[in-house]
């Protein structure tokens, strides 16, 4: 009998571990041609180089059947895609992926963590569930095509650069450590500057900034294009955070607008968020502002509540 052994992703891993995430997902929506699922997006690259500690595959017969990323946004993680191979589905290498997530994530000592799923998917709602995570409310992608309008408002002040990538030496730093205060204030220990430098240092896009003067109020983490999470002619908001004592529409409409600016700036047609529909706040100024649901799936939490996502809270999230 052929045993399996988890053990970090390699280099030599990438091609086969991102033909078996398209192969999966693509076999499991019974689509045509199962390769076409995600198009030109990637998945499975940016994630391992950004988070490569929380990488995992499945590995039998020297073959790689399976395998597990994970985003960590200081003390809340997500993890996926997990994929397996599909003649070896039902077989317990799942389980064995997500028992060395869920290991990595005590060790990391996570104030919360979080998966999203398929919510018609009873199997996988129940697999989940044998490690802790619950389910909550509904996650969505939505979408509404780019403004070509006269751009975005940026900044609450005069002439304030719209992006990290646009911000030299100090005053990058700078907003970087005030991106961090922004979300600390939403959730104790909430860290995205990770993941900001991970967009930046890989290119996979910039990250949109809303400033008072000299500090942050707002931002979002952005991919955009081929490579990308996004995909080409995309811009899609990964995370985004208001902080509290700025939490209003007015904000969220400067928040909107530097995304859609960034957005048309890098020659995305259509502007994508992912939103928890438990931050109604959120959703409901999304639905104002004509974005329209493409997917949703279920937001798994771990523990049973709903960490940073609460009903008022300005904050958006892809989990996928």
């Amino acid at each position: 009998m052929s045993t399996t052994v988890i053990r970090n992703m390699r280099e030599g891993d990438l091609a086969e571990a991102d033909r078996i995430f398209r192969l999966a997902f693509g076999t499991f929506l019974r689509l045509p041609d199962p390769m076409s699922f995600a198009g030109d997006a990637d998945y499975v690259r940016g994630r391992h180089a950004a988070w490569p500690e929380a990488a995992f595959v499945a590995e039998r017969d020297g073959e790689v059947v399976g395998s597990i990323l994970s985003v960590r946004r200081g003390s809340f993680g997500f993890f996926g895609p997990l994929t397996i191979r599909p003649d070896l589905w039902e077989g317990g290498v799942a389980k064995q992926l997500v028992q060395a997530t869920v290991d990595l994530y005590e060790r990391w000592d996570l104030r919360h963590s979080g998966l999203f799923t398929f919510a018609d998917s009873a199997k996988h709602v129940a697999l989940y569930g044998k490690f802790g995570f619950w389910p909550h409310a509904l996650m969505a992608l939505m979408a509404r095509p780019v403004s070509r309008g006269q751009g975005a408002v940026a900044s609450a002040g005069a002439g304030a650069p719209a992006t990290i990538g646009a911000l030299d030496g100090g005053e990058c730093a700078a907003a970087i450590a005030a991106c961090r205060r922004v979300t600390d204030a939403v959730y104790a220990g909430l860290d995205a500057t990770e993941e900001i430098d991970a967009v930046a240092r890989l290119g996979l896009g910039d990250t949109a900034l809303v400033r008072d003067g000299d500090d942050v109020v707002a931002f979002a983490v952005c991919h955009v294009g081929t490579g990308s999470e996004a995909g080409g002619g995309a811009c899609l908001v990964k995370f985004a955070a208001v902080r509290p004592d700025a939490a209003s529409p007015e904000t969220f409409d400067c928040l909107l607008d530097a995304c859609d600016a960034l957005a048309a700036s890098r020659g995305a047609g259509v502007l994508l968020v992912g939103v928890d529909l438990g931050t109604r706040a959120a959703y409901r100024h999304l639905l104002a502002r004509g974005f329209g649901t493409q997917m949703q799936g279920v937001a798994l939490h771990r523990p049973d509540d709903v960490g940073y996502l609460t009903r008022d809270a300005l904050v958006l999230g892809d989990w996928r």
